[in-house]
């Protein structure tokens, strides 16, 4: 498996909107060949920004590369750039091979 994480510093008095903009939007991701799962994550606040990271798990690296040269991709990101204002700076993205997976027992959960 593979994590792919992308870390925006959202400025404080956007988190209302970043959040929005995420959860309205359509991420084109369902039918994607190796997509296993997305979740859009808050961290800590801070004094100038509050941390998040869009947190997405691929069955492999190659799955994850290819959707990334593939046209859902370029329509999830269509309007990207038009969301600047929200946050500092560029997201800071970060790719992760799965080592080990722990899952509970079953009925555990």
């Amino acid at each position: 498996m593979f994590i792919a994480m992308n870390r925006f510093k959202v400025i404080p008095e956007a988190r209302a909107e970043f959040e929005r903009v995420w959860t309205s939007r359509d991420t084109h991701l369902r039918d994607v060949p190796g997509f296993i799962e997305f979740a859009l994550l808050r961290g800590p606040e801070h004094e100038d920004h509050v941390l998040y990271s869009s947190h997405t798990i691929w069955r492999s690296r190659g799955d994850f590369e290819a959707w990334t040269r593939s046209e859902a991709f370029r329509l999830a990101h269509q309007s990207a750039g038009q969301n600047r204002p929200l946050y500092l700076g560029h997201p800071q993205f970060e790719g992760f091979d799965v080592v080990q997976t722990v899952t509970p027992s079953r009925g555990e959960r």
